[in-house]
């Protein structure tokens, strides 16, 4: 009977502890938990975009953030400066929470030259803009297309579609102005080496169309043997064109005499003008 009575206040005994232990641990884990989840320590998220990384950086992890860098280019905006954050600003979030922010890359990256030629001015400053390609000047030039992009240059130099530029780059247009008022008369440029009668149509204004024929060796050496419209009419009187319009050429590699179209030569004129 002892050895009974000893084991039944042996068992209550250890049913009391291990009911206290429980009591004992389910108190420390809620008071524990608040400190654990930083119960109550929750931050307003702080503005850092436009500001350069470093201190974007600084002002989070003083706040105890952790913060993951991305990065993008944006032309107008100086390299590493913050472009944007997650999450936004204004934000309550408990202490240690990532803080995700896109910076400006340092070095722009590269991006093919949009083909803009024969677009309206619009049009070509949206795709310049989605191409992250900057604006620069813009002038105009006696041409047809009024309003058509003529040409897109990039310091100076005209860029091919597809050329690679960096990001950011300017970009200069030549728009056409339609047909000028200014009448003058058209440019002989038969029997000229084709780099030469070029110069001078572009000189005068003029927008060109060339025409090869036959073999080609060297553009620099080949002539113009025929142009449409042609110096002068049947009268051999000179003909008109505007500033702007065009004049087609046709252009051979060591043409025989025969094959040069001259102009009519005025009344009474006697030279020979064949090339």
């Amino acid at each position: 009977m002892i050895i009974k009575e000893e084991t039944r206040r042996s068992f209550w005994f250890n049913l009391v502890a291990v009911l206290l232990l429980s009591i004992v641990l389910y108190v420390l884990f809620f008071v524990s938990l608040g400190f654990i989840t930083a119960h109550g320590k929750e931050l307003k998220i702080p503005d850092v975009t436009n500001k350069d990384m470093k201190t974007a950086m600084k002002v989070l992890k003083d706040m105890n953030f952790d913060v993951y860098v991305d990065s993008t280019y944006e032309p107008k905006l100086k390299p590493l400066t913050v472009l944007s954050q997650i999450p936004e600003v204004g934000a309550v979030v408990k202490s240690g929470r990532t803080v995700f922010i896109t910076v400006n890359k340092k070095m722009p990256p590269m991006t093919p030259m949009p083909n803009l030629i024969n677009l309206s001015f619009r049009i070509a400053e949206v795709q310049l803009k989605n191409n992250k390609l900057v604006l620069g000047d813009t002038s105009y030039q006696p041409d047809i297309a009024q309003g058509a992009i003529l040409k897109q240059l990039v310091n100076g130099q005209e860029i091919r579609p597809g050329q690679m530029v960096p990001q950011g780059s300017r970009v200069s247009l030549v728009i056409g102005d339609g047909l000028s008022n200014v009448q003058q008369d058209v440019p002989d440029v038969v029997g000229m080496a084709y780099p030469e009668g070029m110069a001078l149509l572009a000189g005068s204004g003029l927008t060109c169309t060339p025409i090869f024929t036959g073999e080609i060796s060297d553009t620099a050496t080949a002539v113009i043997i025929r142009q449409s419209p042609k110096a002068r009419n049947e009268l051999g009187t000179p003909n008109h064109i505007k500033e702007g319009d065009i004049i087609d050429i046709t252009i051979k590699q060591n043409p025989s005499q025969d094959e040069f179209d001259v102009s009519p030569q005025p009344a009474g004129n006697t030279n020979d003008q064949t090339p």
